[in-house]
């Protein structure tokens, strides 16, 4: 046996110590974790008990709205011209914005309609039979994803709890904090593991403890498989929230990232093509037909999105809204008077940045893969809700007042390097300037922490 060898009973060789660096910064991560389990775990728990509720959106749709959604599968369906007269026939004082074709063969034609009174980002949509032309319902759709009441109502639900403006920031601290706690979480966890050497320590919960350190192990593997979908969750979160979203949509701006957008013009005006609605003013319904024919000879297929003219002499736009992979997102142009393409925009032409934000739109959506993608999202939602049952259970287990004393001390950044703390300040400035919620959500919790300290050193000073 040479020097190199090892014996098979021999003990394994330990594992290396932490770092210099990592020993100073990892008491500081843990508070900031501590602080940020507690105190934003409420918005998170809110945010994903919510979110797994919209996961489900679609299915809930389909079922509440089965009636105005389906129709019984007929020979031939009527042209789109019919569809439409007889909507405008049910509904006389609404103008027609736009129609959604069906994407199967039992679904519904949507004719999409300004009426007055209606919400903002809210138009009527009255359903039809594409082979009979009977109008079977009307009903309120929401946004640019067409949303019917019960999704509309859920998906508010998520974004900011029916409460308007002021609810969004609820959900803006839930993205800005999520991507914290997950990359700490990991980081704790991993350096916690490390020293057995066995990639199943990190994987799986050791069922060989109890109590506290078992629901610590379910906690950390529990963490380490959510982790991506977190990090996924939080980034395209924040695309949406209030000021996170403006300063996001700011640098890409800068950067040219921007979603390109079709050319509608109409001598010295031009309409924007993505807003999808608009006013029955250029041509009338008899050119729908001949518009479509129009973008079919372009590639595209159904189902489709026509657009109105936004304003006299403007074409029409006709998207493909196939949101599912392999997506077709094509758009075209089309001159209601001559029939002709005036533009193509093809996703494929798309700028990296302008597809990345398409996707993971529809992957927080859970539009992307279809049934896959909902279901992601709902093991997501779940796993959130039990590592902040688990936090909360080991939090309740080893609180101060059980006599555990503060396995979080205060006052962990004193022992960093001014070499790791300066950029450290640095880097958490940034990120508190471009997340603004995040940035003052995190000042409060330095408060409270200093006010704490006060207190305790005040009581002892007592005794």
């Amino acid at each position: 046996m040479t020097s190199t060898e090892t014996r098979p009973d021999a003990a394994p060789e330990p594992s290396p110590g932490p770092s210099p660096v990592w020993a100073s910064l990892k008491p500081l991560i843990l508070r900031l974790h501590f602080y940020a389990g507690i105190l934003i775990a409420p918005f998170l728990l809110v945010a994903a008990s919510t979110g797994l509720l919209y996961a489900a959106s679609l299915q809930i749709e389909q079922v509440v709205h089965r009636h105005e959604l389906t129709v019984p599968v007929g020979e031939q369906r009527l042209p789109l011209t019919r569809q439409v007269a007889a909507a405008q026939t049910a509904r006389p004082d609404g103008k027609v914005t736009a129609v959604r074709t069906p994407g199967g063969a039992n679904e519904s034609t949507h004719v999409l309609m300004d009426v007055p009174g209606l919400p903002e980002s809210t138009q009527l949509a009255v359903f039809v039979d594409p082979y009979t032309g009977q109008v079977r319902g009307t009903l309120e759709s929401y946004g640019g994803a067409g949303a019917l009441p019960v999704r509309a109502w859920i998906s508010n639900l998520h974004r900011h709890l029916h409460l308007g403006e002021p609810g969004r920031l609820y959900s803006e601290l839930a993205a800005g904090w999520l991507w914290v706690v997950a990359l700490g979480g990991l980081a704790l966890w991993v350096t916690r593991r490390r020293r057995t050497r066995r990639l199943r320590s990190l994987l799986a919960p050791d069922r060989s403890l109890s109590g506290a350190r078992r629901r610590l192990s379910w906690h950390g593997s529990v963490g380490l498989w959510a982790v991506l979908g977190l990090l996924f969750l939080s980034a395209t979160g924040l695309t949406w929230s209030k000021y996170a979203g403006e300063n996001v949509g700011e640098v890409r701006a800068a950067l040219g990232w921007t979603t390109p957008v079709l050319s509608t013009s109409s001598g010295d005006h031009a309409a924007h093509a993505g807003e999808g609605t608009g006013h029955q003013h250029g041509g009338t319904t008899a050119d729908v037909d001949q518009v479509t024919r129009a973008a079919a000879g372009e590639g595209l297929s159904g189902p489709l999105e026509i657009v109105w003219p936004a304003e006299p002499g403007a074409p029409y736009v006709v998207k493909e809204i196939d949101k599912t992979v392999p997506q077709r997102l094509d758009q075209v142009a089309v001159d209601a008077g001559s029939g002709q393409v005036t533009d193509v925009l093809r996703f494929a032409d798309y700028n990296l940045a302008a597809k990345l934000t398409q996707w993971g739109i529809d992957g927080h959506m859970g539009l992307l893969f279809g049934l896959a993608n909902q279901i992601v999202l709902m093991l997501l939602a779940a796993g959130v809700i039990t590592l902040i049952v688990l936090g909360y259970r080991m939090w309740w287990q080893r609180r101060p007042t059980r006599g555990f004393g503060r396995p979080y001390p205060r006052g962990g950044w004193r022992r960093l390097h001014w070499a790791v703390l300066a950029p450290l300040v640095l880097v958490v400035a940034a990120v508190g300037w471009f997340l603004p919620l995040m940035g003052l959500s995190l000042l409060a919790f330095l408060a409270v922490d200093v006010l704490l300290g006060l207190r305790a050193r005040a009581a002892r000073e007592e005794a």
